[in-house]
């Protein structure tokens, strides 16, 4: 048995323009420090994967920024999607491969563009989610297994993971030290508002579902055969693809009629044998402009400068001036301003996550030069 690791980097990353665009998105940003969000994400992955485990997945058009960024992974595992289905069919797509060349593969599945505070943590947490993946079922199978992030606030940006703590709410609290536990999933609930966010965070058996995912190879193809049986019908073959001269078009084929559809609903919501490891390493999927300007450090203020920058009067704002140009704001409270050169965004820092519909609009009037 080997363990492998999948990062998915297909995604666009809207909601950080101007800096993210479709031809250089979110995950090769250094939004925090020297390196790009994917890098940090292989980084993290070292020592528990050897880096010729690792298999990416991302846009085709991308394939070539994911060498340049990761060029420790075999290119032959850096696999390019035609274009966008969302998690389910790149999950197919890789466990597809896997199972090729290991038929006992165990697969971490991440997002290429997690903050992850504790490292050391995240790695004991990971490793409990993977011997859990491991274990046999009552019914010679294998669970499915995610990583719940214990929450601190009310949040209604996420997804949230219902557990079965057996009567002890104080058991996700493994920032203090506690041994990584695996916990039957009882429910999976979509992003709720204030008043049900709150509801869940007082419950005590709620957790943030992070998108992070463990379970061997086998185990997942036979969840989508069971849940998915179209994408299961069009990926299963590719395991007799890789490496030939046909991978590309039978690549293509595959992504040209599966459906878009995510591996959270399309699986996880349904498939009996599901676990979640709680865990608590600072972690953030750095969703916005806010997310950058909660996570960075501030001054006395509350505000974040990065460039050629003045704050006068200001509060509780984030600015980035772009190529040394000068950027001032003035007696401005609650802000995030980006400038990339070609494009300033001013916008309320509670109003982060609408930058997407302003990619959306530019998109719609053929403005694609600023996309």
């Amino acid at each position: 048995m080997s363990l492998y690791a999948v990062i998915m980097a297909g995604g666009v990353g809207s909601r950080f323009w101007p800096r993210s665009r479709r031809s250089h998105p979110k995950q090769f940003l250094d939004v925090f420090g020297d390196a790009s969000l994917i890098q940090n994400t292989f980084a993290r992955l070292q020592p528990l994967v050897e880096p010729e485990n690792v298999l990416v997945v991302t846009n085709a058009d991308y394939v070539g920024k994911t060498q340049a960024h990761l060029p420790a992974v075999p290119e032959s595992n850096h696999l390019g999607e035609p274009v966008a289905r969302n998690t389910a069919p790149c999950t197919a797509l890789a466990a597809a491969k896997l199972i090729a060349e290991d038929p006992e593969a165990t697969m971490i599945v991440l997002p290429a563009d997690h903050l992850i505070g504790d490292v050391s943590r995240f790695q004991e947490v990971l490793q409990a989610a993977v011997d859990a993946a491991q274990t046999e079922t009552a019914s010679g199978g294998h669970p499915l297994v995610t990583i719940g992030i214990r929450p601190t606030h009310p949040e209604t940006g996420y997804g949230y993971i219902q557990f079965d703590a057996d009567g002890d709410t104080d058991g996700i609290a493994d920032d203090l030290g506690m041994t990584p536990t695996a916990h039957r999933v009882l429910t999976f609930a979509e992003k709720p508002d204030r008043a049900t966010a709150e509801r869940f965070l007082d419950a005590g058996d709620f957790l943030w579902n992070s998108g992070m995912f463990i379970w061997r190879a086998d185990a997942v193809l036979a969840a989508f055969e069971r849940y998915l049986p179209k994408v299961h019908r069009l990926f299963s073959p590719l395991a007799e693809a890789f490496g030939t001269e046909r991978e590309e078009a039978a690549i293509a084929d595959a992504y040209e009629r599966s459906p878009k559809i995510s591996i959270d609903y399309g699986i996880l919501e349904q498939a009996d044998d599901v676990l979640v490891v709680p865990g608590a390493f600072g972690w953030s999927d750095v969703g916005d402009w806010r997310a950058v300007h909660e996570l960075a450090a501030k001054d006395a203020a509350g505000n974040r400068a990065e460039g050629n920058v003045i704050l006068q009067d200001t509060a509780r704002s984030f600015a980035r001036s772009a190529d040394g140009r000068l950027l001032v704001l003035v007696g401005v409270t609650d802000a995030s301003v980006v400038d990339t050169g070609d494009a300033v965004l001013v916008c309320d820092r509670e109003q982060a996550q609408k930058v997407k519909d302003v990619v959306d609009f530019l998109s719609v009037h053929g403005m694609d030069e600023y996309v």
